[in-house]
């Protein structure tokens, strides 16, 4: 799929069929990701495989966003690894996560799966049931699978401000 194609077709699924992943669709998700560049290429991450059906209900014991998937990727930024900007200590370590689950995404969706980035999780409690993703900020949970046959982007999936509210040519 071409990239143009790929960032267009790719939507929010909050629906998903009951058919397992792959392993190998989801292997090559997984080398995408580690191919995400990061600050100073520290790469301050852990992505945890949430596959088994007790790891599968973990998430959905913490959010309501599971959607029906048949498994899940949690992204954790380890603040203690990442490149800190020595002119304002800005720590980059959730933007190395954020860039490393986008490029998930965009897999996810290149192997014909489906995704959502879910925020809306408890991540303490995920920390307290998965006590190895303990001393992570745990930035984003991606349900996966293949999406159900009615699933459908959301009505506000085309939205978006105004090109003058979003650009500024200096």
């Amino acid at each position: 799929m071409e990239y143009k194609e790929l960032i267009r077709e790719r939507f929010s699924c909050r629906k998903y069929a009951d058919k397992p992943v792959e392993p190998e669709k989801l292997a090559a998700i997984l080398a995408d990701g580690l191919t995400a560049p990061t600050a100073k290429n520290f790469q301050p991450y852990k992505i945890w495989v949430m596959q088994s059906q007790a790891a599968v209900d973990a998430v959905n014991s913490v959010t309501r966003c599971g959607y029906g998937a048949p498994m899940f990727l949690v992204v954790g930024a380890d603040r203690s690894t990442a490149w800190v900007r020595e002119f304002d200590n800005a720590n980059f370590a959730d933007v190395d996560a954020s860039i490393v689950t986008t490029q998930l995404m965009l897999s996810i969706h290149d192997q014909g799966l489906r995704s959502v980035w879910v925020g809306w999780f408890d991540a303490p409690k995920l920390q307290e049931i998965c006590p190895e993703m303990a001393g992570y900020d745990l930035v984003a949970i991606l349900p996966v699978g293949y999406g159900a046959d009615d699933a459908v982007p959301s009505p506000r999936h085309t939205e978006s401000k105004p090109e003058e509210e979003l650009i500024a040519y200096l």
